[in-house]
């Protein structure tokens, strides 16, 4: 165990001591298979981590543990897209933000002391004292953009891509159709929402359009050349 992961159990006992908190050998237990992972873990994973260690404690019990240590300063809690409960660690006087992929859910943290200096000049301009903040960027990550097919129907496009038209397939109705509505082959596009089934919101320029899936698919297309995929 690190320095840091060390004082931060020894800061645990003292305090959870101090405050009466019970169960307290088997809550350092959990403490220390969660400063164990790199990573941000579910209360099930953590569940998993501690079964392969011999614990045997019930999910409510971790969820319970997780949330005070939430309470206490030695974890965080993130909700990123609507999605599982994820807990991270707490180090004080650290701060990082983090990229999500949209595709395979990767989490990448980050830390830029400029940008941190820029927000913190933009709240004074405005007058505003700045507290506390979160950054969360999605997007594409390397691996999953390098997997990708270069051209794919636009109902696989991701809420938020920005794509170019490459080509109208179908039969000549659906493609008549399309250019009717003002879509044609180079437009670049921006996903205002897909959810994966229903109606997708598209935008080119300062249009809207509100497409069917079964006419999405008919519209073929690849990365903008301006790179913001």
């Amino acid at each position: 165990m690190g320095n840091i992961h060390l004082q931060e159990r020894r800061q645990f006992e003292a305090l959870f001591r101090q405050e009466q908190i019970d169960s307290l050998d088997q809550r350092i237990a959990v403490l220390d298979a969660f400063l164990q992972t790199e990573q941000h873990v579910t209360p099930r994973q953590l569940q998993s981590v501690l079964q392969k260690q011999g614990y045997t404690f019930g999910l409510d019990f971790i969820e319970e543990t997780l949330e005070l240590m939430c309470r206490y300063g030695f974890a965080q809690k993130n909700r990123f897209k609507n999605g599982d409960s994820l807990y991270e660690h707490r180090h004080l006087g650290q701060h990082h933000d983090h990229m999500i992929c949209t595709k395979c859910g990767r989490i990448i943290e980050f830390e830029d002391s400029g940008l941190e200096d820029l927000q913190m000049e933009v709240a004074r301009s405005h007058g505003f004292h700045m507290l506390q903040h979160r950054m969360e960027i999605y997007g594409i990550c390397n691996q999953c953009l390098s997997e990708r097919v270069r051209k794919l129907p636009l109902t696989s496009a991701k809420t938020g891509e920005r794509v170019v038209i490459s080509e109208l397939s179908g039969g000549t109705s659906s493609r008549l159709r399309l250019m009717s509505m003002g879509l044609r082959v180079g437009d670049e596009l921006e996903i205002i929402t897909n959810y994966g089934k229903g109606q997708m919101v598209v935008a080119a320029g300062n249009q809207r359009y509100v497409l069917g899936r079964g006419l999405a698919r008919k519209i073929i297309v690849g990365p903008a050349t301006n790179g913001k995929t």
